[in-house]
């Protein structure tokens, strides 16, 4: 399918043939009629992309910040693989479009295929000739409003939900400042509320056509203040609405001196926020900041999981106001086709583009991107992205999922090994596959996993989120596949044993799940400084991880699983393999915290104990100083100890006397050399880690969360039997 993108290093918009995004159980696929661009909000992200490196820099120091904060602890050649890679992939644009139901997800109600429907989202509603929108984003069209006035939907939401705010009443009096494609729609929503509306802008033409639906036009050169005064004897406007986009802090000086004493001033575009104390303060002028489309906007519960809000208590989200918007266009309260300026197909996406970024010098409004494409007409399995003989001689990999951490860890030093030959990829959303498959030299990507299991791929790499890795795991093997997974292995015991059923089948098949730390410098450096030490051995590992928000995915139960399934693996494995053993025994408990069940509880203390009377203590907590290393390790044994510090140093102690310190350039977690072993594994026959080893290790992560549940300790056995070193 076609779809509109932008990369982020030149800026250039171009349309890509990408696949048709994947369909999961909240979702709707929607095939395309039309789209909105949004001036305002889509200038902006063209004007970063065509921003130098420098000016990209003091646009966004946020993000310089973490990328120094990476160069520190990483390193030069891996912070710039990562900043590169992000540079290079395409990000989609749009998020107000209309078309019609091609398929709906098993828990989407009330939809079926050939609605009509619009559709909103950054993430989903794209310019694209299909779309995979979350159900609470999508809202089916009235008969007698067209599918150009729907594509609307979106953006007149966002100007609903700051008249909400604002909370208009008859006979009030507003001034809408900025009057593009929110400010119009704004002008007419007040309007139907029974207010007066003062409209102005800097363009004469802009306030001439807000004058037209019944606004009062303040020109360029006028004194808005006077006349404000003038028009409200003497008391000021009741509220202001700011629509407008600038980095000048004119608007909100501007409304405290119209705004009569405890009005009220809502800001929806993107304007400098530093408030003048004399006015506000002396007025008690309330100032409020609008949330794109309404209540439910970024939180995944409602939008990504589908869970809506109770009408009761919430009686607007932004369904809710689509809904509305829609209804207003339908009664003819809105009036949304004379905003209207272009029409372009989305093969001339270029163009419309260049008329929002001045190349063209004409004016515009509203900018609708037409679609031709048919819902019933098949979409090739297959998008070739490079066209070059299949090297046999190499192994045929192929990628499901390619997000941040594949592309700047996994695939650069696969592709530089010189052992591999990339054949398909395939992602969650098929928005970033194209251009992820050019930048690494796929032959195809694809929307459906099942391409992957084509005679042309030997191996499959899985890197979605956790909820999938068992159930993509066990359809690899089933297909006779090796497959490398990103930690987790699982979620659950039941997914492990399903795992372990599949690989029964398939013996000869080589599992590989991604616990790099066990081959990084510092850990093997540990390794032999006490491979001659027999008596048991202590290991003390600490893990300062931080906290995340409580609405990321990976804290999702479902989706996620928790950051103790998530990635407290990796240190059970990395304990597993300085004491060259698997787990025997696991036992954990965590804090008492009052929002966290032991399934997402991330200050936690697990104990593991091994067949030789080897101990290992893992300290993982969310809740330490940001200025404090993330991992530390310390081990003992035989007369030896040593510790490894946040896998940039590694000191060894032997005696009384002897120390040994074995500093890094850079951290190094052992991504490159686990790649390196995995590959010559899968080329001798012989697994770089032992099948047993990561069962082991993935069941003693899930069983810690278990202890936690029962308050004891639990032996670490796979359908009762006891899992060993092989």
């Amino acid at each position: 399918m076609k779809q509109v993108t932008q990369t982020l290093r030149t800026g250039v918009v171009e349309v890509n043939n990408v696949p048709v995004p994947t369909l999961t159980d909240s979702f709707v696929l929607v095939c395309n009629t039309a789209s909105v661009i949004s001036a305002g909000t889509e200038k902006t992200k063209i004007d970063m992309g065509k921003k130098n490196l420098l000016q990209k820099a003091k646009a966004r120091p946020d993000l310089v910040k973490q990328v120094l904060k990476k160069l520190k602890t990483e390193g030069f050649a891996k912070t710039f693989q990562t900043v590169n890679s992000r540079l290079n992939s395409p990000s989609p644009l749009g998020y107000s479009c209309a078309g019609n139901v091609v398929a709906v997800g098993g828990l989407v109600e009330g939809l079926k295929p050939g609605d009509r429907v619009a559709c909103g989202g950054a993430d989903y509603a794209n310019h694209a000739e299909f779309v995979a929108v979350p159900k609470n984003l999508v809202v089916k069209i009235p008969a007698n409003v067209t599918d150009e006035e729907a594509a609307f939907t979106t953006v007149g939401s966002i100007a609903l939900q700051g008249v909400r705010l604002a909370e208009p009443k008859l006979g009030e009096t507003f001034l809408v400042l900025g009057l593009g494609l929110l400010g119009q729609i704004a002008v007419q929503l007040l309007r139907a509320n029974g207010c007066h509306v003062l409209a102005t802008d800097l363009d004469p033409a802009l306030i001439k056509r807000a004058e037209g639906f019944g606004a009062t036009g303040i020109y360029p050169g006028s004194d808005v203040e006077a006349v404000c005064r003038d028009l409200t004897g003497g008391y000021g406007v009741d509220g202001v609405l700011v629509c407008a986009g600038t980095s000048s802090n004119q608007p909100i000086e501007l409304c405290g001196a119209v705004t009569r004493s405890k009005g009220r001033v809502v800001v929806v575009g993107a304007v400098r926020m530093d408030i003048p104390r004399e006015d506000y303060f002396k007025k008690e002028i309330s100032v409020v900041i609008s949330r794109s489309y309404g209540p439910g906007r970024y939180d995944p519960f409602y939008e990504e999981n589908g869970n809506d809000y109770p009408l009761a208590y919430v009686r607007f989200t932004e369904q809710r106001n689509m809904q509305t918007f829609l209804e207003l266009v339908a009664q003819q309260k809105i009036d949304v086709k004379s905003l209207i300026t272009h029409r372009f197909s989305v093969d001339e996406a270029a163009n419309a583009y260049a008329l929002i970024e001045g190349e063209k010098r004409e004016p515009y409004l509203g900018i609708v991107m037409n679609y031709t494409a048919s819902a019933t007409a098949p979409q090739a399995p297959r998008i070739i992205t490079a066209i070059s003989p299949i090297n046999k001689e190499k192994l045929g990999l192929s990628f499901f999922g390619a997000g941040n951490y594949a592309t700047a860890s996994l695939l650069p030093p696969m592709r530089d090994s010189g052992k591999v030959d990339f054949r398909g990829l395939v992602t969650a959303s098929g928005r970033t596959a194209q251009g992820v498959a050019k930048q690494f030299g796929f032959q195809f990507c694809a929307g459906q996993f099942s391409e992957l299991l084509a005679t042309d791929t030997n191996v499959i790499v899985v890197t979605t989120r956790h909820d999938s890795h068992a159930s993509s795991v066990i359809a690899a093997i089933n297909g006779g596949k090796h497959v490398y997974v990103e930690k987790p292995l699982a979620l659950n015991v039941d997914e492990l044993l399903a795992i372990d059923a599949a690989l029964q089948q398939q013996p000869h098949l080589q599992l590989m799940v991604g616990f790099n730390r066990r081959f990084a410098p510092s850990t093997q450096e540990l390794i032999k400084h006490f491979e001659t030490v027999k008596s048991p051995k202590v290991v003390n590992i600490r893990v300062n991880a931080g906290s995340i928000p409580a609405d990321h995915w990976i804290q999702d139960p479902k989706e996620g699983g928790g950051r103790l399934i998530g990635e407290g693996c990796h240190f059970i494995d990395l304990a597993s393999a300085l004491l060259q053993q698997n787990p025997k025994t696991v036992f954990a408990i965590g804090t008492a915290k009052a929002n966290k069940s032991a399934l997402l509880n991330d200050n936690v203390v697990i104990t593991l104990s091994y067949s030789d009377g080897s101990i290992a203590t893992i300290t993982y907590t969310a809740d330490g100083a940001k200025a404090m290393s993330k991992e530390y390790v310390e081990m003992f044994g035989g007369g030896r100890s040593a510790i490894i510090n946040d896998f940039r140093e590694a000191v060894l102690y032997e005696g009384d006397s002897k120390e040994t310190l074995k500093k890094l350039s850079a951290q190094d977690k052992g991504q490159k050399q686990m790649i390196q072993n995995w590959l010559a594994g899968l080329q001798t026959g012989k697994p770089c880690v032992s099948y047993d080893c990561l069962m082991a290790n993935s069941l003693a992560t899930i069983m810690a969360v278990e202890s936690m549940t029962i308050g004891g300790p639990l032996v670490v056995e796979l359908d009762g039997q006891e899992l060993t070193a092989s």
